[in-house]
């Protein structure tokens, strides 16, 4: 995405819109068992700089701190997953299902693979990891 395009997005209700006005991560892929249940699934989140962010409508925004140094937004109304923030760190994850229309990414890495169900395959070709690669807190594996 080039830094002249906004990419807009939503909960499924529309008490939760934004707005990221910056460039967007690739996309990765996370297979940790918070992210299966929170999404019913594994998670597809790209990144933007917190400060490149801006809430247009966040009446239903809730934070639920799913570990010591992170914490996952999410709609109150409707449900939906939205984000998650890892404490002092300057950038967001926002779920790609999320966007408006189709966003230009790609993606990069599947994460936490180790906690990967065993009903369906990685078979994508990515680069895959039992962590977060060069996070340190990512060691203790399953706790974000």
């Amino acid at each position: 995405m080039t830094s002249d395009q906004k990419a807009r997005g939503s909960c499924l209700c529309g008490a939760v819109t934004f707005e990221v006005d910056g460039p967007l991560r690739k996309i990765s892929y996370c297979h940790c068992g918070q992210c299966q249940k929170s999404s019913g699934h594994y998670f597809a989140a790209t990144a933007a700089a917190r400060s490149d962010v801006t809430l247009t409508e966040d009446r239903g925004l809730k934070w639920f701190k799913s570990s010591p140094w992170a914490e996952r937004g999410f709609c109150g109304e409707c449900g939906c997953s939205l984000f998650w923030r890892m404490e002092g760190d300057g950038n967001i994850s926002i779920l790609a299902g999320s966007f408006d229309g189709d966003v230009p990414l790609t993606a990069e890495a599947h994460i936490f693979v180790k906690g990967r169900k065993g009903y369906y395959d990685i078979t994508d070709g990515l680069p895959q990891y039992d962590t977060y690669p060069g996070d340190p807190k990512s060691s203790e594996g399953d706790a974000q």
